[in-house]
């Protein structure tokens, strides 16, 4: 049906066609109200998946699956959080099934995909997917006007910059909850897991941030790398496709990088676009306070990118509060 996964892994190739077409067939069976499609997206979506070698030889999946779930114009929100309840019980079949999650994201209508149209998430989606199941995703994605990848805004750097930043953050809490400072060898398997591929996907942020804000962002992954010339997002890249316990980095050099590229995606951002009360208006209705003067006006993006900086650059792990705004604005 499809290559799902980078270099040769037919096993695994049919394994996401099986879940493919079990759950196409599951949800078609469902006939959810007001839903319009289910495309599978993400790593597995545009043929660039990871595989986890076993010492036996084996393999397994070893990212999530990533589908997308698309409604009708005019769903309510009550409509769109109906449609994850009908999926979550699909969700958690296949999650067993396979291994790793199967992930179904929030609903969105087309018209909101229309309007986050310029986010790098969107596009990506546009530019690799699989039908699983309802219309299929050139009629879902009418509505998107595709871009040229060197075009994306500013702002998507520094999107990426921020969730990048939080899972850095994310693995520092876990590393000392788990072992402190000891060497990642010592730590939990779960642990160890999820701090690993933290640093390795900040160090793939890190990059690409930095070619956002070049505008040399490519849609291929090793096209990326290549313009980078950065042995280390190789690395990186390398560890994405064929993970493994030992991480491309320490937590402290994926600090650096991160810190590093932020310094560079702030010196590309050009002239600042006045949108002082619209942006304040966002924060304040989201978050129900002004916050501080000093970054009113900024885009909420930044503002929690700043929190995220501090953080990092004083090595303290995420708070609660900083949690919250990164959820609310991510």
């Amino acid at each position: 049906m499809g290559r799902h996964v980078a270099g040769e892994a037919p096993e695994m190739d049919a394994l996401v066609d099986e879940a493919i077409r079990g759950i196409g067939a599951e949800i078609d069976a469902l006939r959810v109200p007001r839903l319009r499609g289910v495309v599978l997206g993400g790593g597995y979506g545009r043929g660039e998946g990871g595989v986890f070698v076993l010492p036996d030889g084996s393999t397994r999946l070893s990212n999530d699956l990533d589908f997308y779930v698309v409604a009708e114009d005019g769903a309510t929100g009550a409509d769109l959080a109906a449609i994850g309840e009908v999926l979550a019980p699909v969700s958690e079949r296949w999650t067993a099934r396979l291994g790793v999650d199967a992930d179904f994201c929030p609903a969105k209508t087309t018209g909101r995909l229309h309007h986050d149209q310029e986010r790098l998430m969107v596009q990506e989606l546009v530019h690799g997917y699989f039908d699983v199941a309802g219309a299929k995703g050139e009629t879902l994605f009418a509505c998107v006007e595709r871009r040229d990848p060197s075009a994306f805004p500013w702002m998507e750097a520094a999107r990426l910059l921020m969730n990048r930043g939080i899972g850095l953050l994310l693995a520092l809490e876990a590393a000392r909850e788990s072992g402190g400072a000891r060497p990642l060898a010592v730590h939990s398997p779960a642990s160890r897991g999820f701090i690993t591929r933290n640093i390795n996907k900040c160090i793939l942020g890190a990059g690409d941030a930095r070619l956002i804000a070049q505008g040399r962002y490519a849609w291929r992954i090793g096209d990326r790398a290549g313009a980078l010339g950065d042995p280390l997002y190789r690395a990186a890249a390398d560890w994405k496709f064929r993970p493994r316990d030992e991480a491309v980095c320490t937590w402290e050099e994926a600090r650096t990088v991160w810190l590093e590229a932020l310094d560079a995606v702030n010196g590309a951002r050009g002239a600042r676009h006045s949108r002082n009360l619209f942006n304040a208006a966002r924060w304040l209705a989201r978050r129900r306070t002004l916050g501080a003067i000093s970054t009113f006006g900024l885009d909420p993006v930044e503002r929690v990118l700043r929190r995220v900086r501090d953080h990092i650059a004083s090595r303290t792990p995420i708070t609660p509060s900083l949690r919250r705004d990164w959820e609310i604005f991510n």
